[in-house]
């Protein structure tokens, strides 16, 4: 194994002038912070003892400064120590030496997540640059639906074709969707072949029956997502040579579920592949990919082994992690859519199966065709291994497989294994290595919103808050990043403070902020220009544009005012028991009048009113206070150093909310929003001015 010092497998390169830039910026933010609590602290005194001024205000201003300023400061984590990596997979072993790999894609509702994307995926992890042999990719459909499974028997067909086509010819796009609609381009096939002409147009005709038959079953009235249904497993290994090509084996698994049993989400959905997987091909290592996420790299799992076949990083090496990156971003990206003891101890752990436990004790199963007696010994095995009611007194989920704590399973799943004392591996490749669906509308946008931000923040309410469970069991800044995630959805205080109290108090004649002419006024002025210029610069060291400042300013705030809230409350609710937590997968479905409208960077407002009425009303509110301030101002000259900073916010949020105005006054397309929801809005506007001006005159 070429790993000595002179050949490495990987390198890590520090990028230096980032980390005196990142490190200066923290210092002199910082700086300007504690100047500017300074100056909130002496004020509220003051205002405490002199009572000219009603003292609420700036209490509550004062509680979003400090709120957004803890989340700033866990933040900056990512940012002390900035790093690339690069990888060198001609250098690792031969395929003989290599370890095998399973792949576990799931599914959930065939309605939601088209079953023809879903093979896509499933083919395109078929089609890896890795030993055949050595490769098994399972598919969870949680969904229990017969048109998956039929889907998954045609793919298989097709995938005996295309695995060659790849092979044959160095196809770098492997997902054959991607490759045939011209989404990405392969440098390195023959295209000048005639032998490779034809052969690509022959592979075509066959996708695009397959693609007919896919899409035809789809449209049956079988194609739902049925919620009680007995475990299924299928091990598709007929026939696994075609023209002497070896071919991955192929399983697919729908677990038992039943309506009077917890499932478990997603999380149980993978639980049960690690059981089933472990008595099929028990493979050391497993690829996680969403049903939606294609390869689009067929060395991606090769760069991951540069890191796993490092002596030095092995033993202690839990994962290798690559970014997300979406096939169908629009350039403007509105929704900046852009994780031993004796035998019977373990059973206690693991549950009942003898079976399951041996496997615990075996290497990769690399004899799977040649023992038929035990093939189908253990095929039966996996359909109790997949029962619902496996895991019933076991570890399973709490201190085995992936945890049930929160429905962020790879967020809890991974503090844990860090605060065992494993580590990771963060990786960007050149090219993508896998490819995935963005969302494509407000509505999606702001329901995986309001569940990440459930999930998350379930994890810092919890005895598990990184800041607490993670101190002592992780280094101090890898805490600060978990933190920061686990409670970024709580700046949705320090929003709708900062969106309701300064224009409140603007339109009731309160000053909250520093004169123009208060030295104070300039830290004020250094926070917000420093803040967004740093953004900024993080935004162009990755090659995106100036308008992504904007979209992402905009989607912040469209999500803290209403995910971030929902999912807060729905994870306080939890915590109270008086709500149950619930799942409900990001719809894949195309839609054409949805595309369009990404395509042109036009937000999409067709939404449920509770996503729409805060926003408009929100907006509605500081166009007023934008108003009456620019009318004090230009008729009341005398006010401009009092009101200007209020009135420049108010401005500043209705130019992020310039979206919202139009949907709800100038747009009459099919996504602009309802008047009825304006009329809501206007209403709710009236009652925070109502509300806002006893709270703020108190």
């Amino acid at each position: 194994m070429m790993n000595s010092s002179s050949h490495p497998l990987h390198l890590c390169h520090l990028k230096k002038s980032n980390l005196i830039i990142n490190r200066l910026y923290i210092l002199f933010h910082s700086i300007a912070l504690i100047l500017l609590f300074s100056f909130r602290i002496s004020s509220i005194l003051t205002l405490f003892h002199s009572k000219n001024q009603p003292f609420i205000p700036h209490l509550l201003i004062f509680i979003s400064e400090l709120t957004l300023s803890f989340i700033w400061i866990l933040s900056q984590s990512f940012l002390w120590r900035p790093v690339t990596r690069t990888v060198f997979p001609e250098r690792l072993p031969g395929d003989d030496q290599l370890p095998p790999i399973d792949v576990f894609i799931c599914t959930a509702d065939p309605r939601a997540e088209p079953p023809l994307g879903v093979m896509n995926t499933v083919i395109s992890a078929m089609a890896l640059n890795y030993p055949a042999e050595k490769l098994s990719v399972y598919l969870s459909d949680d969904g229990g639906c017969p048109v998956t499974l039929e889907a998954m028997r045609e793919a298989l067909k097709f995938a005996k074709m295309w695995v060659p086509f790849c092979n044959k010819y160095g196809v770098k796009t492997i997902c054959p969707e991607a490759y045939f609609s011209g989404r990405e381009v392969d440098d390195e096939v023959m295209v000048d072949s005639y032998e490779f002409g034809a052969e690509q147009h022959r592979i075509k005709e066959e996708y695009e029956s397959f693609a007919r038959k896919v899409t035809k079953i789809s449209e049956s009235e079988t194609c739902i997502s049925n919620k009680d249904h007995s475990a299924v497993v299928e091990v598709m290994v007929e026939e696994r040579t075609h023209d002497q090509v070896k071919m991955p084996l192929l399983v697919y698994v729908s677990r038992e579920k039943r309506t009077s049993h917890p499932h478990h989400f997603k999380d149980g959905a993978l639980n049960a592949l690690l059981r089933v997987s472990n008595l099929l091909s028990n493979s050391p290592y497993i690829l996680g990919l969403d049903c939606d996420m294609y390869c689009n790299d067929k060395n991606s799992a090769r760069q991951a082994m540069c890191f796993h076949l490092d002596p030095n990083l092995s033993p202690s090496l839990a994962f290798v992690q690559f970014p997300q990156t979406f096939h169908n971003a629009s350039k403007h990206d509105i929704y900046e859519s852009t994780l031993r003891c004796t035998f019977k101890e373990l059973k206690q752990c693991f549950g009942t199966s003898n079976e399951f436990i041996r496997s615990l004790y075996k290497k990769y199963n690399a004899k799977l065709d040649g023992e038929k007696d035990l093939f189908d010994e253990s095929l039966q095995e996996t359909k109790h291994l997949a029962s619902c009611e496996y895991e019933d007194g076991t570890k399973w989920g709490n201190e085995v497989g992936f945890r049930y704590f929160s429905v962020a399973e790879d967020f809890f799943t991974s503090i844990i294994i860090h605060c065992r004392h494993w580590f990771s591996v963060y990786h960007i490749p050149s090219r993508p290595s896998f490819m995935g669906s963005c969302t494509t509308n407000l509505n999606d946008l702001l329901i995986q919103g309001t569940r990440w931000s459930a999930g998350l923040v379930e994890v810092g309410l919890s005895r598990f808050c990184p800041l607490i469970y993670g101190a002592s069991r992780m280094p101090i800044l890898q805490s600060f990043c978990y933190a920061w995630l686990a409670l970024f959805p709580t700046c949705f205080i320090s929003l709708w403070i900062l969106a309701t109290i300064p224009s409140l108090s603007l339109l009731n004649e309160i000053t909250v902020y520093p004169k123009v002419t208060n030295p104070f006024f300039l830290v004020f002025l250094y926070v917000f220009v420093l803040s967004n210029l740093q953004h900024i610069r993080e935004i162009h060291s990755t090659g995106a544009s100036l308008h992504e400042w904007k979209h992402e300013q905009r989607v912040w705030m469209m999500k803290a005012i209403t995910s971030h809230l929902y999912g807060s409350t729905h994870a306080i609710m939890e915590k109270l028991g008086v709500k149950e937590a619930n799942f409900l997968p990001t719809n894949k479905v195309i839609n054409e009048d949805e595309v369009k409208l990404h395509q042109m960077g036009i937000y999409n407002f067709q939404t449920s009113r509770m996503f729409l009425v805060p926003l408009c009303s929100l907006v509605t509110l500081n166009v007023l206070a934008f108003v009456v301030g620019i009318f004090r101002m230009v008729f009341h000259k005398e006010f401009i150093d009092e009101i200007f900073t209020q009135t420049f916010l108010s401005f500043y949020i209705v130019l992020m909310g310039y979206p919202v105005l139009e949907g709800m006054m100038l747009r009459k397309d099919k996504g602009r929003i309802a008047p009825t929801v304006s009329c809501y809005s206007l209403i709710f506007s009236v009652f925070i001015l109502s509300f806002g001006k006893l709270l703020v005159t108190y």
